[in-house]
């Protein structure tokens, strides 16, 4: 394992968010969020770590993704005790407050790393958010963290770069954003799976138009066609986009030994990716949402592998892979965005 270098991680949590409670069996539980952050601690590099308290999001900011009546009825659901969204997606009474903490983490990120107290910020939160459209609660996600974050930076005229790296589409986030050319969407994703959006044909609309990027991979893919897929794509449409922020929604639930999906990486390909994926914004413009990942002990791996790479160590419990199917998946998400003309 080797040191960390200069730089710093600032992570932001809240005890709230191991209150939102799914029900028993539920595979979106509180003990996700402990092994996340038994990872952090366990991966070599806590002084590279300071460790802040998520502040609840204002109400406007909010607003500016999800309309007034969806936010009033996940208060007025909660207040009565919880239940179900929708068939997959639960509540508790403590929910709201803690989707309230979920999303004003990655706000407050941004305020500390625009006064450089970090190089990045990670936003080590639950429920998760990247499945919340801005009308519609679903897979497990009640506010869309990410989004929320992404709209005030680019309210604020920054060019906004969000790669999602989760097993699932990020159909939420794509869809708040498919006609916005300010706020770039990169997806990387087991397809056809839940939630069956993320075609590579997905590019986006009107002045959004090529601002959305899928790359739907099969199962089974490995950690070498995540990296040949930034090589080859995400590299030259992050390059033209020229994103002053970048935004990653990091969910495990591509390891290998997921319960839910069926990709092959390990904690060592999502360091790579993460850290290549890390070249195409400046320190202090680099934030991470915790999105899914379901087996515990490769939240842990995957967690310390990620802060390693974050603040320049080496923390690798598991070796990377290669040899997977996708590189079909791959070559037709360059072929959709990068065979036209550059200004197409």
């Amino acid at each position: 394992m080797s040191a960390p270098t200069p730089g710093g991680l600032l992570v932001s949590t809240h005890d709230l968010c191991r209150l939102h409670d799914t029900g028993p069996g539920h595979p979106e539980r509180p003990d996700r969020l402990v092994a996340v952050v038994r990872g952090l601690e366990t991966a070599g590099v806590d002084e590279a770590i300071d460790w802040v308290e998520a502040p609840e999001a204002d109400r406007d900011a909010l607003e500016r993704v999800h309309p007034p009546e969806l936010l009033d009825r996940l208060r007025d659901v909660c207040a009565a005790g919880g239940g179900a969204i929708d068939p997959d997606t639960y509540v508790g009474p403590k929910s709201a407050e803690a989707a309230a903490r979920a999303a004003g983490a990655g706000l407050d990120l941004i305020d500390r790393l625009d006064r450089g107290e970090a190089a990045a910020g990670w936003s080590v939160v639950r429920p998760p958010g990247h499945h919340a459209t801005s009308g519609t609660q679903m897979g497990f996600c009640l506010i869309n963290n990410v989004a929320v974050a992404a709209r005030a930076l680019a309210d604020r005229g920054e060019r906004v770069a969000i790669v999602d790296i989760d097993a699932h589409h990020g159909n939420g986030t794509q869809d708040i954003f498919y006609d916005d050319p300010n706020v770039l969407f990169v997806s990387f994703h087991q397809f056809p799976w839940y939630p069956y959006t993320g075609k590579p044909t997905e590019i986006g609309e009107g002045e959004g138009a090529h601002a959305t990027v899928n790359v739907a991979l099969p199962a089974g893919a490995t950690g070498d066609r995540y990296r040949q897929g930034i090589e080859s794509v995400v590299a030259p449409v992050l390059t033209r986009f020229g994103p002053t922020w970048l935004l990653l929604s990091v969910g495990f639930d591509g390891h290998r030994a997921d319960p839910l999906t069926d990709l092959g990486l390990t904690s060592a390909d999502f360091a790579d990716i993460v850290g290549d994926l890390l070249a195409f914004a400046p320190p202090g413009r680099r934030l991470l949402f915790l999105e899914g990942g379901y087996d515990l002990r490769a939240l842990v791996d995957s967690a310390g592998a990620v802060a390693a790479v974050l603040v320049g160590g080496t923390h690798r419990p598991e070796t990377t892979t290669s040899g997977g199917p996708g590189d079909d998946a791959v070559e037709l998400a360059r072929h959709i965005h990068l065979d036209r003309p550059l200004d197409g």
